[in-house]
């Protein structure tokens, strides 16, 4: 796997894998996959032998990259798979944990970057049937279970990175048995093993995962392509096999993206822990409250969610993943209505205290801090009925204030994670507008983070207290806010922020109209550690309604910087 950000938010019309698919066609193709919303990826190789180390040193980085990161020879590497012997393998526990979890398709790893084919392949002999006591193919017996637990299937593979198979001209070679040439590598191992894993699993794979684009060209995507169209021209595909291909699915990684994507499916996809192939000293399983956020907020923004699975040598799901895919599918039991064939949320910025998702002409309002006056606000004008998933056959009041729709709930929150609240309205959808930010008595205009509107891809509202925009990755990101002036003037700028040292030194400008201030953001002691920082002037010439927008000019480091508020006072005060 390789870090890949979401790109920036898409506008134009949608192209996809097939050349003049009609809408039609194309809704039908990606029907099931748009219902689906929960997939679990699984990232299996010989690479699990080493877990991690290397004379019995770690090795830094991934764990599916150690061959690379640890520079190590390819004939030395080709030993572990003498040890890859996954006798305790199971496909048929394997998928039913993915079931008992919620989730609706799998893909696998059929080959990584270090081109070993986890199948039985004719095209190369750097395969589990050839090279391992093990001497079987895994992906038939995990295509056999699915089709009798009715779980689609789908394969990952690394066409471009082959680091036993002559792969990635470029930065992937570091010894000279790797020394091969890549249009043969293209046409003697790629082509000739994607024709192989569409061709011996019957109606599977439902999906080829394409990773990384590196050294491929027109040409090269073309000759993969032709096998494709040729075996399986209705599969779906991502957007990483090589340039001028877009592919079906964007695929933002170990990240959610502040507005989802506009004209485009799309699937997040994400470690439990921190590797994706497993690592015997990766112990820093995220909690399962951030899985089921994660998959609401996904879902509330219209994509897809394929967590990952890191398997052992011997071919066992780590305990403590199988432990929180089980508490994630205790809480799929109750809410998944909520989740499976679901629209993203019609509201234009998330909601400070939870998510939400439509379907069917109702909202599922996904909770996630409980009101402690016994009332939950949204946003909206409607009146109708409201009621939990966990408790369907009782109603909840609902009034429509000069807030907005209140919806009466009980004192404690039936799921402390997330609970979810079905509201059906009355009439077409009204929701209620938010206004401007006024300037205050004083002259001040106070502008919080949460009171911002976030434009680009990977940006996004933090916390549930006071908030702030963290997750600023992608330097083409700006902020927002529009303010209702009536007393125009000089105003001092102040901002409110934090940022790790390995991301100071970033560049940003904070405008009005023509006008700006620039800034460059000094470190602080991290993420957590806010501070005031003085910028400068701004003038801003009339009453009325005017924009603020603060945009990076220059990022360094992670991040442009966690910012918690902007805040303007009239010179002199």
């Amino acid at each position: 796997m390789t870090i890949c950000l979401a790109a920036a938010l898409v506008t134009v019309a949608e192209p996809t894998g097939i050349p003049d698919e009609s809408v039609v066609h194309r809704e039908a193709r990606m029907a099931w996959w748009r219902e689906a919303k929960f997939g679990m990826f699984i990232h299996w190789g010989v690479y699990s032998v080493p877990a991690g180390f290397y004379h019995d040193q770690p090795i830094s980085g991934l764990g599916e990259w150690i061959m690379h990161n640890g520079k190590i020879p390819m004939d030395e590497y080709q030993q572990f798979a003498k040890e890859f012997n996954p006798v305790k393998f199971n496909a048929d526990e394997w998928v039913a944990i993915a079931k008992n979890a919620g989730i609706k398709y799998i893909v696998i790893t059929s080959k990584h970057h270090d081109g070993f084919a986890m199948f039985d392949s004719k095209a190369s002999d750097w395969n589990i049937v050839k090279a391992t006591p093990y001497a079987h193919d895994p992906l038939k017996d995990l295509a056999e279970a699915c089709r009798q637990q009715r779980i689609k299937l789908g394969f990952y593979y690394s066409q471009a990175q082959d680091w036993n198979n002559g792969g990635s001209a470029e930065g992937g070679k570091w010894d000279p048995a790797q020394q091969h040439s890549m249009d043969d590598y293209i046409d003697k191992i790629a082509a000739s093993q994607v024709r192989e894993i569409l061709s011996n699993y019957g109606e599977f794979p439902a999906v080829l995962w394409w990773d990384t684009s590196i050294d491929m060209n027109p040409e090269r995507v073309a000759k993969i392509l032709a096998v494709v169209k040729e075996l399986k021209p209705n599969i779906i595909m991502n957007n990483r096999l090589g340039p001028g291909f877009r592919g079906d699915t964007e695929t933002p990684e170990q990240n959610i993206p502040a507005q989802g994507y506009k004209n485009r499916d799309w699937e997040t996809c994400m470690t439990i822990n921190d590797t994706w192939g497993y690592k015997r000293d990766d112990n820093n399983w995220k909690t399962t409250e951030t899985l089921i956020r994660n998959l609401c907020d996904i879902v509330s923004k219209g994509g897809n969610y394929l967590l990952n699975v890191g398997p052992t040598s011997e071919g066992v799901i780590p305990a403590p993943e199988i432990e929180r895919l089980n508490e994630v599918g205790a809480w799929m039991k109750v809410n998944s209505e909520a989740i499976y064939g679901s629209s993203a949320s019609p509201f234009p910025k998330q909601l400070k205290w939870g998510r939400c998702t439509q379907k069917d002409g109702k909202l599922y309002i996904e909770v996630f801090d409980w009101p402690a006056d016994g009332k939950l606000r949204v946003p909206l004008l409607n009146k109708g009925k409201a009621w939990l998933l966990a408790s369907p056959h009782k109603k909840l009041k609902c009034t429509v204030e000069s807030g907005g729709l209140a919806i009466q709930v009980p004192a404690n929150a039936p799921d402390k994670i997330a609970s979810v609240i079905v509201f059906q309205p009355k009439g077409k959808l009204q929701l209620q507008l938010e206004k401007a930010l006024s300037q205050r008595e004083d002259g001040s205009i106070f502008l919080p983070a949460s009171s911002a509107e976030i434009v680009g891809s990977t940006a996004q509202l933090e916390g549930s207290g006071e908030q702030n925009i963290g997750y600023w990755t992608d330097a083409k990101d700006s902020v927002r806010w529009q303010v209702e002036v009536q007393k125009p003037g000089d105003f001092d700028v102040t901002i409110h922020y934090a940022v790790d040292p390995g991301s100071a030194d970033s560049d940003f400008s904070i405008a009005v109209g023509n006008q700006a201030v620039n800034g460059k953001v000094s470190a602080t002691r991290g993420w957590g550690d806010y501070h005031d920082l003085k910028l400068g002037t701004l003038r801003i010439n009339r009453a009325g309604k005017t924009v603020v927008t603060v945009k990076s000019v220059n990022k360094v480091g992670l991040g442009v910087m966690n910012l918690r508020s902007i805040m303007l006072t009239p010179v002199g005060k």
